[in-house]
């Protein structure tokens, strides 16, 4: 009886609560998720990447063809060449050096197999270094070696991950990286096509540059809002590299000039 009194005069320990605050769990909710989400990078490196090389070639290309003659039908037949040969080689260039990426995992992965399978207690010794510059040490880095090496597959991916500075690239992601590319190529080409349509040669000139540093300012912008950066310093130095470079064909454009 005295056991049971005792017990029950004895209050239980407070209960600590699994989870935070409504109203705390919903301020991080909406700060995770709409205010600083993850954002995926390979989809707007693959935008950037034919956009900005379409139409930094493809300026540079009409440019030096507007300098050399003031006939607008060749100029739009030259860049309009320019734009499909430039989108189709970089749609592929992106297929094939994706593939290449996975080829080149696949064979490092392979050959960290062989090399667990043969010399086990090298590949041992460097997780044990890899966690130890990390700061582990004593019983604690004994544990995480022997929890990491206790399973094959989760060994040779710490290896490929910590060693060698890899990740798995999805060879289905060839395709729609070529897609995406060449696409980004076709639209950023037309940008400084669009004067020549409309305008008088020595005029479009003019406007096909102002509008492609335009143009390519938005996008250095943007791409510094959804990663890192300054917007408008990013922006700046891609509309002056972009600008610069595509000068390059006009100046071809003018020592090749044939006189009338």
């Amino acid at each position: 009886m005295e056991e049971e009194v005792s017990a029950r005069a004895v209050p239980p320990p407070p209960s600590v609560p699994s989870r935070l605050p409504h109203t705390i769990e919903h301020a991080d909710f909406d700060y995770h998720s709409r205010h600083d989400p993850h954002r995926r990078a390979s989809g707007l490196a693959d935008i950037i990447l034919g956009g900005q090389d379409g139409l930094v070639n493809v300026l540079g290309v009409i440019l030096g063809v507007a300098a050399a003659t003031s006939d607008a039908q060749i100029v739009l037949v030259a860049g309009l060449a320019a734009t499909f040969a430039e989108s189709i080689s970089m749609g592929a260039v992106a297929y094939t050096s994706t593939q290449a990426e996975a080829a080149f995992y696949e064979s490092e992965r392979a050959r960290e197999y062989r090399h667990i399978a043969r010399v086990p207690e090298l590949e041992r010794q460097e997780i044990y270094e890899i966690y130890q510059k990390k700061g582990f040490g004593d019983e604690l880095l004994d544990h995480i070696v022997q929890t990491i090496t206790a399973d094959q597959d989760t060994w040779v991916q710490v290896m490929m991950a910590e060693e060698h500075q890899l990740s798995p690239t999805d060879r289905q992601h060839a395709l729609r990286a070529a897609l995406v590319v060449g696409f980004s190529a076709v639209i950023g080409s037309l940008i400084p096509l669009l004067p020549f349509v409309f305008l008088s040669v020595r005029v479009s000139i003019v406007a096909s540059i102002l509008l492609s540093a335009l143009a390519l300012f938005i996008v250095g912008a943007y791409k510094a809002h959804v990663t890192v950066g300054r917007p408008g310093k990013s922006g700046l130095e891609m509309a002056i590299i972009g600008t610069v470079s595509a000068l390059a064909g006009y100046l071809v454009g003018l020592l090749l000039k044939v006189p009338t």
